[in-house]
């Protein structure tokens, strides 16, 4: 088993979106008040948040067909809640991708019930045949609840792993921007919320999901 390779999994999904007219293209941002937009409490940013900054980089690849980015995230929750209306408020919207991010958040009920909940998502987007990125969760530089970061991390790239679905590293992009010679503080808004670069570092992590330059040379084979 291994994660989806970058390169080939929205392959599909991408030539769609490359179709001009047609039903609006439906992409699902599942989670807590990360793509939620919630930046300093009770202050919501939905325009700066990656779920939109994402659309706004699909709208520019794609400028002829319509792209609706739906954000279905909940401020404070956690997976096993996200879990339990995920029929009601994500499959019932018919995406054709969906997004998860609860790993901040889900210190608060642990790995174990966070295991079963992502796993019971990922099991019914793929029963309807419809792609999932998981997202590793960005920053968070309060003390660590139940479990660290870390480990949310390496479960939920197992998870990835397992399922061969597609992982978006959150996590590693903000490493890497602190191993690059930044700090944390450039990149959250409040100790558990990312600022718009936060933000912008995630939008481009799942670009990488996009191979759009691929899907235009196989067409022109």
């Amino acid at each position: 088993m291994s994660i989806a390779d970058p390169a080939t999994y929205l392959k599909e999904n991408v030539a769609e979106m490359m179709r001009s007219g047609g039903p609006w293209y439906r992409i699902a941002c599942h989670g807590h008040s990360v793509p939620g937009g919630h930046t300093v409490d009770p202050l919501m940013e939905i325009d700066t948040a990656y779920p939109m900054i994402w659309r706004r980089k699909l709208l520019r690849k794609f400028p002829f067909r319509g792209i609706n980015v739906i954000v279905t995230a909940i401020g404070g929750e956690s997976s096993p809640a996200g879990a339990e209306r995920f029929e009601r408020d994500v499959l019932a919207l018919n995406p054709s991708i969906i997004t998860i991010d609860y790993g901040v958040n889900d210190r608060d009920c642990g790995l174990e019930k966070a295991e079963t909940a992502w796993r019971q998502m990922i099991e019914q987007s793929l029963e309807r045949q419809i792609k999932v990125l998981l997202l590793t969760p960005t920053f968070d530089v309060r003390p660590a609840k139940e479990g660290t970061l870390s480990d949310h991390v390496c479960q939920i790239t197992d998870l990835a792993n397992e399922y061969q679905v597609g992982l978006v590293d959150s996590y590693q992009a903000f490493t890497n921007h602190i191993e690059s010679g930044g700090y944390a503080g450039e990149l959250m808004s409040v100790a558990h919320h990312p600022n718009d670069l936060g933000h912008e570092l995630v939008a481009r992590e799942l670009m990488r999901w996009i191979p759009i330059f691929d899907v235009l040379a196989a067409k022109n084979q």
